[in-house]
């Protein structure tokens, strides 16, 4: 088992960031690694509560993701569950890794760390670590604001 962890500094409130992370409306906006759509986000913010999201890449596939929320600190920390259902990384056909999102409070807005863990194999944290990158970039494009009180 593998891990990876990215760390971005976005310059907008904790709770701007959370809300980004957790709504459908949200996530359509940043999910995925290159400007290519979301075509669903389902989320069900609660322990235990369960989000899907699927989106479309710029070649035209299709990548599903689905998950459970095991911890939740309104505008500081998310872990949830992770398990592609079609597309995703082949390595991690039928498995289920772990997400763990930290949100702080910092004078240009919010320092966001995401950390990847329990991924099967290098070549998997290697993708998984391109994706992220990439939907974090759009993450900070969608929420930055001049108005960070």
């Amino acid at each position: 088992m593998t891990s990876l962890t990215l760390v971005r500094r976005i310059r907008a409130r904790p709770s701007i960031v959370f809300a980004a992370l957790t709504t459908p409306e949200g996530i359509a906006q940043w999910w995925g690694p290159d400007a290519g759509p979301v075509v669903l986000a389902e989320t069900d913010v609660r322990v235990g509560g369960r989000f899907r999201v699927r989106f479309r890449k710029l070649d035209g596939i299709e990548h599903e993701s689905t998950g459970e929320y095991l911890e939740i600190v309104e505008s500081k920390r998310l872990v949830m569950s992770w398990q592609w259902t079609s597309g995703g990384e082949p390595d991690e056909a039928g498995e289920v890794s772990r997400i763990e999102i930290e949100l702080k409070h910092i004078d240009a807005g919010t320092e966001i760390t995401l950390t990847h863990a329990r991924l099967k194999t290098e070549v998997s944290r290697a993708s998984h670590e391109g994706g992220w990158a990439g939907a974090l970039d759009k993450l900070a494009r969608y929420v930055s604001t001049e108005h960070i009180a």
